[in-house]
Formats: structure tokens, C-alpha cells, sequence
């Protein structure tokens, strides 16, 4: 039996995939950049110069090209991915149901769109994480380390929540797999209601994760804006800059728990997919 997970997925189309992924760093590299020449045009515009504003506009028009033609090619790339995905699971699981069969082609659907959606999220958010800590660093040593204390308590706190995000997509995703079942049987309202009790259960536990995770960051951008006043000789363009880059850095660290909660997600899809058993 085919193995399905993300590299099976990568080695369908290994120099494609490695050529999206290096423009998705080149663009975010150019994008992370933005705050910086725009805090250099703020100052260069308030003496009269406009030479770095134009910098900033050349930047500007490049990235939209860039952006442009990659979902171009991307849409190209992974619909083709897809469908090659597709009927590998549907040859792979003959023998389940068709209430099985059909769920499962549903979610590997699901590791095809992560790879074209969430993964250049996770690529763009590392670039911007680096980037804003590199040029934090810059202004001031501990405006860069408290971005790296909060992502490492953000970090901590989600290893403490996928136990039970696991769980509940497992027993989802099973619930999924029984649709059809249930229909035959004329058991809708009984699917619905398990179904209707487990996303409650897990859109509960997200918003205790997220509202966690925000009242962190709450304090990560008020310390750096009170830090950033502190600093000697500093002016309305580096000001913007430094909290231009903590916003630059909220909005990365945010792809964080998203990203592991995919994975937990993903994860017992691979495994329901490579599983021997079939239902």
C-alpha cells in the first residue's frame, strides 16, 4: 500500500515544489523589508528627500509581480498534485466503504491544500520571524528578546493543548468517515448531533488557546512600545519601524498554534489514511 504523507506529496513533483518554496522566501524577504524602508522614507520625507521613497515604491511594484505570478503557477502545480492524490487514495482503499472511501478522499484533499496554502504561511511566517528579531536586535537587544521569550511561551502552552486537539480530530474525522452510514440508516440527526458536540468541544478549546496566546502577545507589544520610547536619539521613523516589525512579529507568531493545530489535524489523517484497517 502507498504511503501518504507530505513527503509521498513532495516527491510527486520534488524541483516544482522546491522552486514555489524559494520564491515564497524571496517574496517575504522583499515583504519583511517594508516596515524598514517605509520608517527610512518617513525620515528621509520629513528632510526633504525622496530617495528612499522611491526605493520603497520599486520594492513595492517588484512584490506585487512576484506575489501575482507564483499563485499563478501555484494553482497549476497543486491542481495537478491533487488530482494524482486523489486517485491514489481511491486505488489504496478499494475495499472500504463508500462512505469510508469518500470521507478519506476529502481529507487527503486536505494535506494537498496544506501544502499550497498553509505551508507557504508557515515559510512566510518564519521569514518574518527571523527578520523581525534580526532588525529588533538591531534597535535594541531586548526588544528581540522579549519576541523570543513570547514565542517560546507561546510554543509551551499549545504542547499542552494537543493531547486533547488530537483526540477530538480523531474522533471527527471518524464521525466523517460514517456520514453515509448514518444517511442509509436514517440516522441523520443523530450524526449531526455528534458531530455538532465534538466541534463545540473543540472550538472551546481554541478560543481558551487563542485568548491565552493574545493576552501574551498583549503584553509583548506594550513592552516594546514602552521600551522603544526609552531608546536615546530615537525618531518617528524608527519608531514606526520597531513597532511596525513587533506587529510583523504578533502576525507570524500567530501561524504558530495555527500551524501545530493543522498538524495535530493532518497528522491523524495520515494516520487514517495509512492505516491498514479499513472500515
Amino acid at each position: 500500500m502507498q504511503k501518504f504523507d507530505f513527503r509521498s506529496i513532495y516527491w510527486m513533483a520534488p524541483w516544482k515544489i522546491s522552486f514555489t518554496w524559494a520564491w515564497v522566501v524571496v517574496e517575504n524577504m522583499l515583504l519583511a523589508l517594508l516596515p524598514l524602508l517605509t520608517g527610512h522614507a518617513i525620515d528621509g520625507l520629513l528632510q526633504g528627500e525622496t530617495t528612499e521613497l522611491m526605493r520603497l515604491a520599486a520594492v513595492v511594484l517588484a512584490l506585487i509581480v512576484l506575489a501575482t505570478s507564483r499563485r499563478i503557477y501555484d494553482t497549476r502545480l497543486y491542481a495537478g498534485l491533487r488530482e494524482k492524490m486523489g486517485l491514489y487514495v481511491d486505488q489504496a482503499h478499494q475495499e472500504a466503504s463508500i462512505s469510508a472511501r469518500n470521507a478519506r478522499l476529502d481529507m487527503s484533499d486536505e494535506l494537498i491544500e496544506f501544502m499550497e496554502v498553509k505551508l507557504p504561511e508557515v515559510l512566510t511566517a518564519f521569514v518574518q520571524v527571523t527578520m523581525a528579531l534580526v532588525i529588533l536586535y538591531g534597535f535594541y537587544l531586548y526588544l528581540s528578546l522579549s519576541a523570543m521569550v513570547t514565542a517560546v511561551l507561546i510554543g509551551v502552552i499549545y504542547a499542552f493543548f494537543h493531547g486533547s486537539f488530537y483526540q477530538l480530530n480523531k474522533r471527527l474525522n471518524h464521525q466523517h468517515e460514517r456520514q453515509v452510514m448514518y444517511v442509509e440508516r436514517n440516522k441523520l440527526a443523530r450524526y449531526l448531533f455528534l458531530l455538532k458536540h465534538l466541534e463545540i468541544r473543540l472550538s472551546d478549546r481554541e478560543a481558551i488557546l487563542y485568548g491565552i496566546v493574545f493576552l501574551i502577545l498583549m503584553f509583548f507589544l506594550l513592552g516594546n512600545l514602552w521600551m522603544s520610547a526609552q531608546l536615546p536619539n530615537i525618531t518617528a521613523g524608527k519608531i514606526f519601524s520597531i513597532i511596525s516589525y513587533s506587529w510583523e512579529f504578533i502576525d507570524a507568531i500567530l501561524v504558530l498554534p495555527m500551524t501545530l493545530q493543522n498538524l495535530s489535524r493532518l497528522t491523524e489523517i495520515k494516520h487514517r489514511l495509512n492505516a491498514e484497517d479499513i472500515i
